[in-house]
């Protein structure tokens, strides 16, 4: 049996609305719902003793046909119609589609005439997390005590804003305002061409103003709290701090200065076939200063070690050098020519060797800690094996169980006691240069992702790489070579 009954909610009635008494009174329910948008929790249906259930009995509510009831609730609102269509990827043009697939590996930065250079190393600086969390820390109010240097404080604000942007971009992002700053505060990058358009310049300058003023910056900003004194965050990154020793020839007398340095350097020369073997070049030298005995300048042999290692070491490779050459028009000029030799780096390199007996003490802690992890990674290996064959049954290690007691016996060996640094370094980016010139060609940054993942970042294109080919960046050609390198240490 069924009647049609009228209902009223608000200012609108619903006329000849069926209700089959053989249903559920929630199927009714539904039928409002489907009307008024009011959902079923929310309706208030008067009836005859109270108010209309979900499972209320009709045949003791002695409802008539025709009978006007009335309903009290608030609907849900009207979802909206989106704005824009959606799109699918492939839908997209090419390029679009392009740009979609390299966002899941980074974004890019658009070249705006000759500015490889930067966008190579902005690249390599963006994918230090801890700079990155150091710049975005940064409050632009803040007044560094005795800052100087307004115009490094305005251009590490905008690398602040251009990681921010890296970070969140869809598309390519164009660096207009951090070219613009870099240019003003160091005019040596607003060189132009014969045709008026800006040159091309030598990354590892612009790597060495940009970490002057993040330096200079952060430095006075955390002093501005406290009143100084203390080491500013940029140098404890990636500063690497030197001990040079230096004996006079003639009279043997000794001198040491102390020094803190951004790029370790490898010296290439027609012996070095090796990173190591460059960077013992590097940390000899000779030089010429005053003898107090003598009165007079000397010739003084010097060698530094290092004292201190920092997190993420930068080491450059010196492949360009000013070449005179000489005219009998308009006498001698300089040329920056280029070592093309090439020069195998590790993937894992080692600075143990180079470091002062102090400093070798503490990273052999860290060295023998991370043995001790190894051997006993290695036992439970063992045991486990030795359990197999005992019960014959196949008993299996949770995925990366090993792997984690390797690395470092895993978060929790971690928490209980301090990092140890080992002198291990892991390569987690390379900057490269083609061409004969530092100040022509091109440069391309490769970038080691969290996911071990190597990604190209060639201006605003990205992509995948392999392990091997970044061994393939030694030089010894006219190809791309590693120009900069950029390591981050292994810890026990």
């Amino acid at each position: 049996m069924s009647i049609k009954v009228s209902v009223k909610w608000g200012k609108q009635e619903f006329k000849d609305i069926e209700i089959d008494f053989s249903q559920p009174a929630v199927l009714f329910k539904t039928q409002l719902f489907s009307m008024t948008g009011v959902p079923i929790e929310r309706q208030k249906i008067m009836v005859k003793g109270g108010m209309l259930k979900d499972d209320s009995d009709w045949s003791t509510l002695g409802l008539k046909n025709g009978q006007k009831l009335m309903m009290m609730g608030t609907a849900d609102a009207i979802p909206v119609a989106p704005t824009q269509e959606m799109k699918f990827v492939e839908d997209l043009p090419e390029a679009a589609q392009a740009y979609a697939e390299s966002a899941k590996l980074g974004m890019g930065l658009v070249n705006v005439g000759n500015t490889c250079y930067m966008n190579s190393i902005v690249q390599c600086l963006f994918n230090i997390p801890e700079l990155k969390d150091l710049l975005a820390s940064l409050n632009p109010s803040t007044q560094g005590g005795g800052m100087t240097n307004e115009g490094g404080k305005r251009l590490t604000l905008a690398a602040a804003e251009l990681f921010k942007q890296l970070s969140s971009a869809l598309q390519p992002v164009t660096p207009f305002q951090f070219i613009s700053t870099l240019r003003q505060c160091f005019p040596q990058f607003s060189q132009q061409g014969p045709q008026g358009g800006f040159m091309q310049q030598d990354a590892e300058e612009c790597y060495s103003q940009l970490m002057y003023s993040f330096r200079e910056t952060m430095r006075n900003s955390s002093e501005s709290g406290g009143g100084g004194g203390g080491s500013d965050p940029v140098t404890e990154l990636m500063g690497l701090r030197l001990k040079c020793t230096l004996k006079c020839e003639e009279t043997g007398e000794e001198s040491q200065e102390d020094q803190t340095v951004y790029t370790a350097k490898c010296n290439i020369t027609a012996e070095v076939n090796h990173v190591h073997e460059g960077l013992r070049i590097a940390l000899l030298e000779d030089r010429e200063k005053t003898s107090p005995i003598l009165d007079r300048m000397a010739l003084w042999k010097g060698s530094s070690e290092v004292t201190h290692l920092p997190k993420v070491l930068t080491l450059q490779f010196v492949r360009f050098f000013w070449k005179t050459n000489i005219s009998v028009v308009d006498g001698p000029q300089g040329v920056k020519s280029k070592i093309l030799r090439k020069v195998s780096y590790p993937l894992v390199l080692d600075m143990y060797e180079f470091c002062d007996a102090a400093l070798k003490a503490e990273l052999t802690k860290g060295r023998q800690a991370m043995l001790k992890i190894a051997d006993e990674a290695a036992a439970k290996k063992l045991k486990m094996s030795e359990d197999t064959s005992a019960s014959g049954e196949k008993v299996e290690a949770k995925e990366g169980e090993d792997a984690s007691m390797g690395e470092a016996s895993g978060s929790g060996f971690e928490e209980e006691r301090p990092k140890l640094m080992t002198g291990h370094y892991d390569l987690v980016a390379v900057l490269t240069h083609k061409g004969r010139a530092a100040d022509s060609g091109h440069y391309i940054a490769y970038c080691k992702r969290d996911n071990n993942q190597w990604v190209v970042c060639d201006d605003e294109t990205l992509g995948l790489r392999t392990e091997e080919d970044i061994k393939n960046l030694q030089g010894g050609g006219d190809h791309h070579m590693a120009y900069l390198c950029m390591y981050k240490a292994r810890y026990a």
